[in-house]
């Protein structure tokens, strides 16, 4: 199975796009949902490389991304990372764009958010 980066975008009009840069082409699709992405992706690539077995290494946006998880609190990752709560939606919605130092802060506080929630042990009784 090939491991192949895709990299996410939302678009202004809501939509996600996917690119795939593969043997100097780059393939581009759009869609309204991940899934829907994922399989116009995978047919391309099948189209145009031969490749049908093929696993994606996900590369979001920062808006594709809270759109993607948009079950993930705002306000605690902005807490996390340190970024004004405003600013942070700003750059969910899409009406401002993150520096590449902010976006390393926005992913080091969701990665930081994943390892606690995966420390998580849940009691019944």
């Amino acid at each position: 199975m090939k491991k192949i980066k895709l990299i996410i975008e939302q678009g202004e009009d809501g939509k996600l796009w996917g690119r795939i840069e593969r043997d100097d082409n780059l393939l581009t699709e759009y869609a309204s949902s991940m899934p829907v992405l994922e399989k116009k992706m995978k047919k391309l690539l099948e189209n145009f490389h031969k490749i049908t077995d093929v696993e994606f290494d996900y590369h979001y946006d920062v808006s594709a991304f809270f759109e993607n998880f948009d079950f993930l609190k705002q306000t605690k990752i902005a807490e996390l990372s340190g970024i004004n709560t405003g600013l942070l939606r700003q750059y969910a919605s899409g009406v401002k764009h993150p520096s590449p130092a902010q976006a390393k802060k926005i992913e080091i506080a969701i990665h930081k958010l994943a390892k606690e929630l995966e420390a998580v042990s849940l009691y019944a009784a």
